[in-house]
């Protein structure tokens, strides 16, 4: 039984000469004002979803997007002001891109934003896909295995900061506290202030990879699990869906199937399916223009890649089409009726 709906916005602004044939990703540099036009459109949404019953309004953190695609550099700063604007809407964090930050300083913001909010910010993290973003910051995202090394530590410490009264954290990455004399003893332990008011944390993460060392984590931790939209295919894999299941359930955690979850799909309503084709292949294309290069677009040989990036050649080089994911299952397109069937 699904019970509750939300929409996911990754930060992008209103662009100018979408699609294939339009101006090529990479030559997008928008001014600063038109970056900054990210903000009053996440409030104009979040009204309208508060105003129209929503559960969550799900953020995404991006930095140094230029071209105007992921413009919301801090989701917890972000979700606090929507939250102060809104009466009952929930803003989700999707996601916090741990190895980006420390993960002491994305605890206690997280913890003040619970307090601040009553409760109405929903915990997420990620371990990030841009290599722009994570390594500018000087963590590791080419080496994927050192990222979800640092990512797992990390993640342990927030739960251990946000669980514990006092506590400590030896591992790779972290020393925590460091051994120091402080007013007269030596420190050996260190308290979150302030803790978050809502506990247990409601923590979601995307399922990305899905491997089984992933969703034991994620079990582990209790941590739920988005699969699809944003950057990932959307819609439920069913070997995804099982897999996270039974992954609950060596935890000993048993869930119905697709509890804990959420599903993303990306949609557009139009009066019939045709006339939403027309409307929405502009972003779907200008979707692939952003995301194959970085690998999310499966199936696409390298010469496809490259074309992508030039408006002379994109269109003849046999890209996929709305159409095709449309037959995939991956977006829903046409009336309400179609797309809620």
């Amino acid at each position: 039984m699904i019970t509750k709906f939300g929409s996911l916005f990754a930060g992008h602004v209103d662009l100018d000469n979408e699609g294939l044939d339009g101006t090529a990703a990479n030559e997008r540099w928008l001014s600063d004002e038109r970056l900054a036009e990210v903000f009053p459109k996440s409030e104009a949404i979040a009204r309208l979803m508060d105003r129209t019953g929503y559960d969550t309004f799900w953020l995404a953190e991006h930095h140094f997007q230029r071209e105007g695609y992921e413009c919301i550099p801090n989701i917890l700063m972000l979700a606090l002001h929507l939250c102060h604007i809104t009466r009952n809407i929930k803003i989700g964090c999707g996601f916090n891109i741990a190895p980006m930050w420390h993960p002491l300083r994305m605890a206690e913001d997280y913890a003040t934003a619970d307090w601040l909010t009553g409760g109405r910010v929903i915990f997420g993290v990620g371990r990030g896909y841009h290599t722009r973003e994570v390594e500018v910051f000087g963590a590791p995202l080419r080496d994927q295995d050192a990222n979800r090394e640092l990512f797992e530590e990390q993640v342990e410490i927030i739960f251990k900061s946000f669980n514990e009264r006092a506590f400590s954290h030896q591992g790779k990455y972290y020393t925590l506290p460091p051994q120091v004399p402080y007013r007269g003893y030596e420190l050996s332990e260190i308290t979150l202030v302030p803790r978050p008011k809502t506990l247990p944390v409601e923590c979601w993460q995307p399922v990305v990879s899905a491997s089984p060392r992933a969703l034991d984590f994620m079990a582990k931790h209790g941590i739920k699990g988005i699969i699809g939209g944003g950057a990932a295919p959307g819609g439920a894999n069913e070997k995804v869906v099982h897999a996270f299941r039974e992954a609950r359930a060596r935890a000993g955690r048993e869930t119905k199937l697709g509890g804990d979850l959420c599903i993303g799909f990306s949609f557009h309503i139009a009066d019939s399916v045709e006339q939403g084709i027309k409307e929405a292949t502009p972003f779907f294309e200008e979707n692939i223009k952003m995301f194959a290069p970085l690998g999310f677009v499966p199936g696409l040989t390298a010469e496809q890649i490259d074309a992508v990036a030039d408006p002379k050649r994109a269109r003849q080089a046999g890209l996929p089409t709305l159409r095709n994911a449309i037959k995939a299952g991956t977006w829903l397109v046409g009336p309400p009726e179609l797309i809620t069937e």
